[in-house]
């Protein structure tokens, strides 16, 4: 017992694999705290790109549908047609009002211009009754005396009397009809002025029709790839309703939400590793573009408000935007969403 004993101890196997189990677990403990002191690294990042919804301007039923799920697109591509017809109807019944709404413009006229001649007219009128009645005044005083020299009768100054106020009261007569054609007048010109109006309207809701026919094409406003398609063929949609979605794959760039006191060393042009979690083995290297201007909290449906009464101090996190280098080594490889790890060195 005594002689085993004495080989356990002097075996020096065991004590071997201590130091090199300490000196692995101190090596790769240094690199940890070394590489944590000299880097700041978050996995709250993201790939991203534009991604546009396509929207249809105006209501109706879906004719036909020109794309599948994830196909690509090119800008103003047609995708979706939506049945026009009963817009072609509106536009004809419009169309008919607007000729009507041109003859209602002429006949307007057309009762100007009588109203124009009727007023010349009246100041004729007011010309001959005032002649008439300078004749009769005339008559009156020629009647007078020849009725002072006995020669007629007073009948017949009488009579010439009645003429004086008969051709007055017909010169008051034309006065008062002129005073009318003149606001006639006035009216009547009101009359084209409105019907001239309408007609403009008319015209501009003819015009904003043909507009909608036009929506009912509907094309990609930029090039990219469907998403998933929410809408199929027979289906009504209102205006504003999302048909799908196209995904810009031709720009990509990573959002890295740093927290607060990770961005002392960060800076626009800063160089970055990149690792994409779908690919673990691809080095990518990045450049930062710029840092919010505000916390991502500030950005949310319901921003905190620490004045509230019931504060509970929160390590924000800031949104730092960064630019893929060499992105066309990897954009078939890229897709918005894919989570990914940042390393920023800070030494």
């Amino acid at each position: 017992m005594s002689e085993q004993a004495t080989k356990e101890k002097k075996s020096p196997v065991k004590a071997i694999v201590l130091v090199l189990v300490l000196l692995t677990a101190g090596y790769f403990g240094y690199k940890k705290i070394n590489f944590a002191l000299t880097h700041e690294t978050t996995d709250n990042a993201q790939i991203e790109t534009q991604i546009t919804p396509v929207l249809p301007r105006v209501a109706g039923f879906v004719k036909n549908i020109a794309v599948k799920d994830y196909d690509s697109v090119k800008t103003g591509q047609l995708v979706v047609e939506l049945d026009d017809a009963e817009l072609q109807t509106q536009l004809l019944e419009m169309e008919a009002d607007y000729r009507q709404a041109e003859v209602d413009v002429i006949n307007a006229k057309a009762a100007l211009n009588n109203a124009i001649v009727t007023l010349r007219v009246n100041k004729g009128n007011i010309d001959l009754s005032q002649m008439r009645r300078k004749k009769a005044e005339d008559d009156l005083k020629r009647d007078q005396n020849l009725y002072a020299d006995q020669a007629i009768t007073k009948k017949q100054v009488d009579d010439s009397k009645f003429n004086v106020e008969s051709t007055s009261q017909q010169v008051e007569n034309s006065k008062t009809d002129l005073i009318a054609a003149q606001s006639k007048i006035a009216v009547l010109e009101a009359g084209v002025q409105k019907a001239a109006a309408g007609l403009d309207v008319k015209k501009a809701k003819i015009e904003q029709t043909k507009l909608k026919i036009t929506y009912t094409k509907i094309y990609a406003p930029q090039a990219g790839k469907i998403g998933k398609k929410n809408v199929s063929a027979g289906q009504y949609v209102q205006a504003g309703t999302p048909l799908f979605s196209i995904v810009n794959d031709t720009t990509y760039w990573i959002i890295a939400n740093f927290k607060e006191n990770q961005l002392k060393k960060l800076y626009p042009g800063k160089e970055v590793d990149i690792e994409i979690d779908a690919f673990p083995d691809l080095k990518i290297k990045g450049v930062i573009e710029s840092l919010s201007e505000a916390t991502g909290a500030k950005f949310s449906l319901l921003p905190p408000d620490n004045a509230s009464g019931n504060f509970v101090k929160v390590t924000q996190r800031v949104p730092v935007k960064i630019q893929i280098k060499d992105i066309e080594k990897y954009r078939n490889m890229l897709r918005a969403g894919l989570s990914v790890f940042v390393v920023a060195e800070t030494k």
